[in-house]
């Protein structure tokens, strides 16, 4: 993915991540560290895309994997799997993928809508789409990602 240089935009960098297959890119100034995915403890009468929760640095962290949102195929993971723990306002949530293929730039301006056909669920994390020389990659809306963790029962801390 190479920025296209615009008079009026400003590059930024991306992670991209695979989920079901697929690539998508997250805002590099939201995701707080990259590194394996933990144990989880599933819990009860969540939604199908909370896979649980974990032990993250000592605090509880909720885990996403938005596989059954995007109508992806939920593969199970292997040793190429990465927990992504993405931020907002000192509030984190982990999102489980199936690897990080690096960092890019991303000009706002290559951003074009989302694929029509797809299913509500998917068209409302995503922000648009980039096509570049390995294809198209959805660019997630982190702000819906983190509506999503927000409307999770919060989790109290023992102590």
């Amino acid at each position: 993915m190479e920025a296209v240089e615009n008079a009026g935009a400003e590059p930024h960098e991306v992670v991209v991540v695979r989920l079901g297959g697929s690539r998508y890119a997250l805002p590099m100034d939201c995701v707080a560290e990259v590194g394996r995915p933990p144990s989880l403890t599933r819990v009860p009468g969540v939604p199908g895309w909370l896979a649980g929760v974990a032990n993250w640095r000592g605090r509880v962290l909720a885990v996403l994997d938005l596989r059954p949102l995007l109508t992806a195929p939920v593969v199970p993971l292997d040793r190429r799997a990465r927990l992504v723990v993405l931020h907002r306002a000192n509030v984190p949530v982990g999102l489980l993928t199936e690897g990080v293929e690096g960092t890019h730039l991303l000009d706002d301006e290559q951003v074009e809508p989302a694929l029509a056909h797809l299913p509500d669920t998917a068209a409302d994390l995503l922000v648009g789409q980039i096509t570049d020389g390995e294809g198209p990659c959805g660019v997630l809306d982190l702000d819906a990602v983190f509506r999503l963790a927000d409307a999770l029962p919060r989790v109290r801390r023992a102590g």
